[in-house]
């Protein structure tokens, strides 16, 4: 399935306009679907995702969201609000703190802590907070395009 996207609603932001300091997060509610959708996506069928009876037992005593889906969140971020389109992945640090549990509203954040020219790379300290605690937190590095040469006129 090919769908057409509306670049229309992404303002991408090229090397020269990034700035240490800037900042941009997303909120998502963790609804069953979105971990079972990540379960079936990824094949990390871990009952502690997926089975309530399974989940009780354990010391989260309730299933919880894989942490990759938490993590996955960062990329919203990375791709569509900063740095935006055509940001590239280079690299990604992650570390767990604490669960998310289905029906948290997980806040993710990504802030710009260092632009290096060469390759034209930014990197992002990337957090993940649930109720106000930290439950992830790591650091990304990016490649961002050059502002195109303007049209000689």
């Amino acid at each position: 399935m090919n769908k057409m996207l509306d670049m229309t609603a992404f303002k991408p932001l090229y090397f020269e306009d990034i700035r240490v300091g800037m900042r941009e997060s997303v909120m998502r509610t963790v609804m069953d679907e979105d971990v079972v959708g990540f379960a079936e996506l990824t094949g990390d069928h871990n009952p502690v995702h997926l089975s309530d009876l399974y989940a009780q037992k354990t010391v989260f005593g309730q299933r919880i969201a894989h942490g990759l889906y938490t993590a996955s969140l960062i990329s919203a971020i990375l791709g569509t609000k900063l740095p935006g389109p055509g940001a590239v992945y280079i690299s990604q640090t992650l570390e767990f703190h604490g669960p998310v549990k289905i029906g948290d509203v997980v806040t993710v954040s990504a802030e710009v802590v260092e632009l290096i020219e060469k390759g034209r790379r930014v990197v992002l300290y990337c957090e993940a907070q649930v109720d106000g605690q930290r439950v992830l937190d790591g650091q990304a590095t990016v490649s961002v395009p050059r502002r195109p040469a303007s049209p000689q006129q």
